[in-house]
């Protein structure tokens, strides 16, 4: 079972309880999106077994332009939005680039990262309430990246972007200190099937994003998944960041008043799943 199957059970669970009185149309619609969504995404993207940590391969990912037949998220990517997002091979043109050309503004701007923008809740509300950063976001699968950029669009938000790209390949994407902060919520923790070379937040993804980050820059992690996360903090361990605050209860915590709530994170915290949260700073 991979991340998008064990999510897609936690919200069936959840909707079945929520919505028992509830019309039979609109019962499941969110389910039904989950189950139809294509991320047209190979397999197996590192190559590795077990614990034994090989060669790192990077990921590939379909073309946009190769899908025979693309519904209305896929054409918004190159069609609608084109201008707000960039398919697989536009993206990589905006490295270096981001603040002179793509935004448009200052050097001085900082530029923030989204690692999985997922629905975009979390995108769109750093979009919106700090007009005076700039915020990327990256996501494989067309429906969620359309919905996300397409929020902003209609509140107005000029300073959001987001790109259809491989997060195991954002060095392609970025100079060196070219972001400032960084959010990675929730991704797959490859749990079931354990595949830990698989999980993103490692020591190489670590290194690459100290170097692409500015001094002073921050970096959130979290997760619902215990092993992952105590799997990750031996990792981040021996990186060159700063650990400036960790806990396995973040809803407990002093953090708990300035977090923002991912939809995923609620459904997690109603079924009384502790949530792993670290926050990284770049000295």
């Amino acid at each position: 079972m991979n991340r998008n199957e064990e999510l897609m059970n936690v919200k069936k669970e959840d909707v079945n309880r929520e919505n028992k009185s509830a019309s039979s149309t609109n019962k499941g619609v969110f389910i039904k999106d989950i189950e139809n969504e294509e991320s047209h995404v190979e397999d197996d993207l590192l190559d590795g077994q077990g614990d034994e940590v090989r060669e790192f391969k990077r990921p590939r990912i379909s073309l946009t332009k190769n899908i025979p037949k693309p519904n209305y998220y896929i054409l918004a990517l190159d069609g609608e939005f084109k201008d707000y997002a960039f398919n697989e091979e536009r993206a990589p043109a905006n490295k270096g680039k981001w603040r002179c050309e793509t935004f448009k503004v200052n050097e001085d701007r900082p530029i923030d990262l989204e690692i999985g923008t997922g629905n975009g809740s979390h995108f769109q509300h750093r979009a919106v309430t700090h007009p005076e950063r700039c915020i990327v976001g990256l996501e494989l699968k067309y429906k969620p990246l359309i919905q996300t950029i397409r929020g902003c669009v209609r509140q107005k938000a000029e300073n959001a972007r987001v790109c259809r790209y491989h997060a195991m390949n954002l060095d392609l994407l970025f100079e060196k200190n070219e972001l400032n902060n960084v959010y990675i919520h929730f991704p797959d923790p490859w749990v079931s099937p354990r595949k830990p070379n698989n999980r993103f937040v490692n020591a190489r993804v670590l290194d690459w994003l100290f170097e692409l980050q500015r001094p002073g820059s921050t970096l959130d992690f979290k997760t619902d998944s215990r092993e992952y996360f105590l799997w990750s903090m031996e990792q981040i361990r021996t990186s060159k960041y700063q650990i400036e605050y960790e806990t396995l209860d973040l809803h407990n915590s002093t953090m708990r008043e300035g977090n923002f709530m991912t939809q995923f994170e609620r459904i997690f915290t109603r079924q009384g799943v502790e949530i792993n949260f670290v926050r990284l700073r770049k000295p």
